[in-house]
């Protein structure tokens, strides 16, 4: 049998080259939307970008650029204008995936199962995309838009489900993930280690979930 690289090596070598890559750009120093509704010592530790102790490992990174490649499908089909605009404050950084006359779009990519499963009677779109309502209302309020339209893509058939809201209805909420997060920045104090998202599995998936357990102390932090 003749062993070579295969396809597959060479794209997992490329992933994580252009991860590698990630690390060294320059970062914004502010806080980035798509971290809200996620732990608040998270969101400090990526403000402050500490080096990650738990490193993404490749599987899901192949998942996080299978992602973006359904975002680039979708915004392809737009005018370039409207999608990737940046919305930026003192503070906080993002780019909004679409921007219509009156509405903010952000592009999320899953499974067909988790897909499905969101069709079901009684599903709480509000409760359980909590976080992603969140980031997509910042950019919502930060640019007057009168809507958040949070647009789901099945990895498998490319089906969409598209759900929306009024901003006013997360203005209040939007604020108070910005007042709390200032406040821990302002007093440059260790916010709690709590999970917050992924039904309390959040823990599992953070890039400093060592330094944390270790006691999570950092250079401008107390």
């Amino acid at each position: 049998m003749v062993i070579r690289t295969t396809i597959q090596d060479i794209i997992t070598k490329r992933i994580a080259a252009e991860n590698e890559a990630r690390k060294t750009r320059v970062r914004s120093g502010k806080f980035n939307p798509s971290s809200f509704g996620r732990c608040y010592r998270a969101q400090i530790y990526n403000r402050l970008n500490v080096p990650e102790t738990n490193p993404t490992d490749i599987t899901s990174l192949r998942k996080f650029k299978c992602g973006n490649l359904f975002h680039e499908f979708v915004q392809s089909h737009l005018p370039e204008k409207t999608v990737e605009q940046v919305v930026e404050t003192q503070d906080v950084y993002c780019r909004a995936d679409i921007v219509g006359d009156d509405t903010v779009y952000d592009i999320k990519s899953q499974h067909s199962r988790a897909f499905w499963y969101m069709q079901k009677d009684g599903y709480d779109i509000a409760h359980e995309k909590h976080d992603n309502w969140l980031q997509v209302m910042y950019a919502a309020v930060e640019l007057k838009k009168k809507y958040g339209c949070l647009i789901f893509v099945s990895k498998d058939d490319l089906c969409m489900a598209e759900y929306v809201d009024e901003t006013d209805n997360w203005v209040e909420e939007v604020n108070t993930e910005l007042i709390t997060l200032r406040g821990y920045w302002d007093r440059k104090e260790l916010p709690p280690a709590v999970a917050r998202c992924y039904g309390g599995k959040e823990c599992e998936y953070c890039k400093w979930k060592t330094l944390c357990q270790s006691g999570g102390m950092v250079d401008g932090l107390r």
